[in-house]
Formats: structure tokens, sequence, C-alpha cells
């Protein structure tokens, strides 16, 4: 969901308020994915190089996914369950706080009966260190091989990529389920997040595959 600070910097507002904008342009967009019977949802909120962020940025973007995962009553009324990928919370390298860690877990509680859309949040989370710890896991279970590495990832129930969206002119590959986007497709857009809207994601939408 790339653009947020150019989004706010284009309007001469702080940093800040584009995350703001962009964490209400995912609830918007939920909404519309909900609409077109989109089964899963996976978005990049934060990522485990995105703690190097200016310092005043990183405790307000926890703040909003705090927020995100509060929104437990909107998600149920769509039938949305949540779900969350990331360094695990044990880990010695994970740096989710207490707080976000609290609220990832009710979330994910408070909205598991659900039957619609899955929307899972990536969150403390890297392509290159999911792989990591899934070959490391592999190796100790017994041997590495594409089923193994596949069983060990972060969450392996999670259906491969059909389209990927990059966003705010973006033209290369980020540390994004770099293990499930193998030959998915790439939607380019120059919007940046906050713009992001029905019309992208329908033009989006008419990459994917025929079932």
């Amino acid at each position: 969901m790339d653009g947020n600070g150019r989004w706010a910097g284009q309007r001469g507002l702080p940093r800040t308020d584009g995350h703001t904008e962009g964490e209400e342009n995912l609830a918007r967009l939920v909404r519309v994915a909900v609409q077109r019977n989109i089964g899963h949802l996976t978005v990049f909120g934060f990522s485990t190089e995105n703690w190097r962020r200016p310092r005043p940025e990183v405790p307000h973007i926890l703040g909003l996914h705090e927020k995100l995962f509060g929104r437990v009553a909107e998600l149920n009324e769509l039938n949305v369950r949540i779900q969350w990928i990331g360094r695990p919370f044990d880990s010695h390298e994970a740096k989710t706080p207490r707080y976000v860690q609290r609220a990832i877990r009710k979330a994910i509680n408070d909205t598991a009966q659900n039957t619609g859309m899955t929307l899972t949040v990536a969150f403390d989370y890297g392509g290159r260190s999911e792989l990591v710890n899934a070959v490391v896991e592999a190796r100790q279970s017994g041997s590495v091989t594409t089923e193994s590495i596949a069983d060990h990832l972060y969450l392996p129930d999670l259906p491969p990529v059909d389209i990927l969206v990059r966003t705010s002119g973006e033209r290369r590959v980020s540390n994004f389920l770099l293990w499930q986007a193998a030959g998915a497709a790439i939607y380019f857009t120059d919007a940046p997040w906050p713009d992001f809207d029905a019309a992208e994601l329908d033009a989006a939408l008419e990459l994917a595959p025929a079932r």
C-alpha cells in the first residue's frame, strides 16, 4: 500500500496524515472487495524494513494498526475473517509491540466464525524472513523440498497470489509473499494507495486467471 507519504506531501500535509488516510482507504477497499466476492485479500501493512522509517511515523502507524485490528464490529457485519502473517511473536527477531499483539489476537478470535472474505494483514512481515524460517523448520523436520518449505510457511493454507498490486508508480517486486506470488499477474498503477479506489480494483481484477 505504497504512496501514503507522497499523497500527503502533494497536499501539504504531514506524512502521518497520509498513513491515516491510507488506513481509512483500506476499510473502504475491504467493503468493495466483499462486494466483488473476492475470497482472499492480503495487504502489506508493515514490513520488517519499516521499523527504519522516520521515528515520528512508526508510533503513528502502530496506532493505526491497533485501530485496524480493532474494527471487529465492521468486519463481522461484512462477514470478513481476519488473520495475520508475520514473524512469530515468540521469535527472537519479532518486534510487534505487545499492545498490537493483543489487538491482533482479539481480532482473529472475534472474527474466526465469519465465512466470507479472509483479510490477511502482513505486519512485521518480510518474504525473505518467512522463507529462511520455513527452510530452517523444513530441515529440522526432515528434508528440504518444495513441499516441505510450503508446509512451513507462516500461513501454509494461504492460497497462491493471483494478482499482486503495486501502487504509487512502483515498478518493482517488494519483499512481499515472495513464495506465494510466484506466477502472479502484477497490476501497476500510478495512484498512491489513498487514491486506489473501486475502479482501480476492478482494473486489477481483469488480470485474474480464468477459473
